[in-house]
C-alpha cells in the first residue's frame, strides 16, 4: 500500500481542482451533470482520496482496505476521474461517461467500475450500508474504516435517521460520515425543505463524536482525520463539513440553477479557464 499520509497541501489543492475540471469536461459528453453539488465536496474528495483512505488501487478487493459509501451517488462524474488519476482504470475509459453501453452512468454500479465498494441510485441508503460495512469489518476482526459521504438533502430522509440511531447503539467507532452540509439540495434551500439544525446536535445526541469544520479547508479536513479514533467498539464519528454549492465557479455559487446543467460555448470555455489555471497533472508530492 502506498503512503498517502503527507501528501503536501499543493497537491491535494490542485487534485481538487482537477475533479472540477473533469466534472465540467464529463458533463460536456454527457450534455448534462451535476455541478455544484460535486464543486461542494470537491476538496473533501481530494482529502479522502489522496491523503486519507487506505486502499490499494493495483488490488481493488483487498480485504482490509478502507470501505468508502458515496450516499450522494450524483456525485459519481467526480469521482470517476479519481479513481482513474490513482490507477484503477484507464482515464480514457472516461470518454464514454454516459454513453450506451458505458461502465461509467450519471450514478455508480460497483459491479462495473473497479473501486467502487457501493452503487448508488436513489439518495438516503449510503449510511445504512455503511453501518453493515462496520459491523462485517467487527464480525471479521478487520480494522478498516467505512467513510460513507452525505449529502445535507437526503438528512430529510427517515433511513438516515434509523442509520443514525443503530450506530450510536452498535457502538460503531470505525464508522465516519462526512455530511457536505452545502445549505442546497434540488428543491430549495434544505432548512425550507426540512430543517435539519443543529445537525452537528442532533448526531451528537444519537452518540457520536463530531466535528463541524470548513469542507473547503484542506488543512481542518486532514486535522479532522488525524482526530478520529482507531477502531473497535465507542462513538461512530460524523464530520459536518460547512461547503458552498458550486464552489469554484462564481456564476455557480450558492445558485439553484447548477444543480444540473450544461455548459456550451464561450461558456463552457470561461468556466474551464477560470478553473483550470495552472492544472497540473498528478505527481505524488510528500509534505516535507
Amino acid at each position: 500500500m502506498s503512503d498517502r499520509g503527507n501528501v503536501s497541501l499543493a497537491v491535494l489543492e490542485d487534485r481538487a481542482k482537477f475533479i472540477r475540471t473533469e466534472t465540467v469536461r464529463l458533463t460536456k459528453i454527457a450534455g448534462a451533470g451535476h455541478y455544484s453539488s460535486t464543486f461542494s465536496c470537491a476538496e473533501i474528495l481530494a482529502a479522502l482520496y489522496y491523503a486519507q483512505l487506505r486502499i490499494e488501487p493495483a488490488q481493488p478487493d483487498w480485504p482490509d482496505r478502507d470501505r468508502f459509501v458515496m450516499s450522494k451517488g450524483h456525485v459519481a462524474i467526480g469521482l470517476y476521474p479519481v479513481l482513474a488519476d490513482l490507477g484503477y482504470f484507464d482515464p480514457s475509459e472516461l470518454d464514454t461517461y454516459t454513453r450506451l453501453g458505458s461502465k461509467y452512468g450519471d450514478h455508480p454500479d460497483m459491479k462495473k467500475v473497479r473501486g467502487l465498494d457501493f452503487s448508488a441510485g436513489s439518495l438516503g441508503h449510503g449510511l445504512s450500508v455503511g453501518v453493515g460495512m462496520a459491523l462485517a469489518g467487527r464480525a471479521t476482526s478487520r480494522d478498516y474504516r467505512t467513510y460513507v459521504l452525505l449529502g445535507d438533502g437526503e438528512l430529510s430522509e427517515g433511513q438516515i435517521w434509523e442509520a443514525v440511531i443503530s450506530a450510536g447503539h452498535f457502538g460503531l467507532q470505525n464508522l465516519v460520515a462526512i455530511i457536505d452540509r452545502n445549505g442546497l439540495s434540488i428543491d430549495g434551500h434544505t432548512e425550507d425543505v426540512m430543517k435539519i439544525e443543529p445537525v452537528h446536535e442532533r448526531f451528537a445526541s444519537f452518540g457520536w463524536d463530531v466535528q463541524r469544520i470548513d469542507g473547503h479547508d484542506l488543512p481542518s479536513l486532514l486535522e479532522a482525520f488525524r482526530n478520529l479514533p482507531g477502531g473497535g467498539t465507542g462513538r461512530p464519528q460524523a464530520i459536518v463539513c460547512d461547503t458552498i454549492k458550486g464552489r469554484g465557479v462564481k456564476r455557480m455559487e450558492m445558485s439553484l440553477d447548477w444543480h444540473v446543467g450544461n455548459l456550451v460555448g464561450e461558456d463552457y470555455d470561461d468556466v474551464m479557464a477560470e478553473l483550470d489555471a495552472g492544472l497540473k497533472p498528478y505527481e505524488p508530492e510528500l509534505a516535507e
